[in-house]
């Protein structure tokens, strides 16, 4: 078999619904296989699952193993020569499985490839990027990126790229992932002590440490609407990115360098805080006092999202 397809789905009924009938229609040549690994959901998605898409295998969890396990653990049903990461709020859209394919075969030493992903509006999402050092993560946090015309500044997120040719990049999106098995055989699967958020770049440093390369390639596209899992997560889901960052730098760069990223995210949101509040006084609305309250919640339990033993749900 040439491509096996896993979809992780958490409280996403609807969008998996959609996600599964734009596969279908635009699927590729020969033989595939489609795994739905359902995180213990509440919305009545596996039985959608059981009842309109018959031919797909369900991986039914008791409890939410996060991005990391739960997809592991179908990889490890698949049978594909490549397996693809999709998320459950993505819409497939006309050539672009088999284009990923062909192009996997012009290169064996491409581990993983990403393709174009569109926002909903049809705007282009910048799904690669650079590895978030700490540098790229000051300028981030002081919002230099939002200067025009400034390459050096723009660069973590290549905001200024508009991804019309192919090539080789440090990081591509979990939203659509496709793998080369034989390389996720020598470097390993998934790093599960990240929980959601980050094990996408940690695979993709693995790989490119190894040899392997990580490329993006315009073959086609997809639609990400973002947030179909992490929506109902609100403050909680701002806690996890940071303990998935410094997660990182505590694998890759050591204990001072993952504290210097704690100490910079901890006075980035400690700064957020006090400027709503400021705000707020002022000017209050519904909305800074709402955006005041997700802030304070965020410093609240900030010292929880320090990395401690395998990754869990803040």
């Amino acid at each position: 078999m040439e491509l096996s397809i896993i979809i992780m789905s958490w409280n996403t009924r609807a969008m998996l619904r959609e996600c599964l009938l734009s596969v279908f229609t635009n699927a590729p040549e020969g033989n595939f296989e489609i795994i739905v690994v359902d995180n213990a959901p509440t919305d009545g998605s596996q039985e959608l699952v059981r009842q309109e898409f018959p031919s797909v295998t369900l991986i039914e969890n008791a409890q939410n193993l996060g991005f990391a396990a739960a997809n592991n653990k179908a990889i490890r049903q698949t049978s594909g020569r490549h397996f693809l990461l999709l998320n459950s709020d993505t819409i497939i859209h006309a050539g672009v499985l088999q284009q990923s394919l062909d192009y996997m075969t012009t290169n064996d030493r491409i581990g993983a490839m990403g393709c174009r992903v569109l926002n909903r509006d049809g705007s282009l999402q910048h799904s690669t990027s650079q590895f978030p050092s700490f540098l790229n993560l000051c300028i981030q946090t002081l919002a230099l990126d939002r200067i025009p015309n400034i390459p050096f500044f723009r660069r973590y997120r290549m905001l200024d790229w508009q991804r019309k040719e192919a090539g080789a990049v440090e990081t591509i999106s979990g939203c659509y992932m496709m793998v080369r098995r034989e390389c996720a055989n020598a470097i390993g699967l998934l790093d599960e002590h990240f929980f959601f958020f980050g094990e996408e770049t940690d695979w993709c440093k693995r790989m490119r440490e190894n040899e392997w390369q990580v490329h993006f390639a315009p073959v086609g596209e997809i639609t990400h609407f973002g947030g179909g899992s992490s929506h109902t997560l609100s403050h909680r889901r701002d806690l996890m990115l940071t303990q998935a960052t410094v997660r990182l730098h505590l694998k890759h760069s050591g204990r001072i360098m993952a504290a210097a990223v704690f100490a910079l995210l901890l006075i980035f949101n400690t700064s957020r805080a006090i400027f709503w509040s400021l705000k707020t006084m002022f000017n209050s609305t519904e909305a800074s006092q709402r955006r005041k309250l997700h802030s304070i919640k965020v410093i609240k339990g900030f010292v929880s999202a320090w990395p401690s033993g395998k990754g869990a749900m803040l």
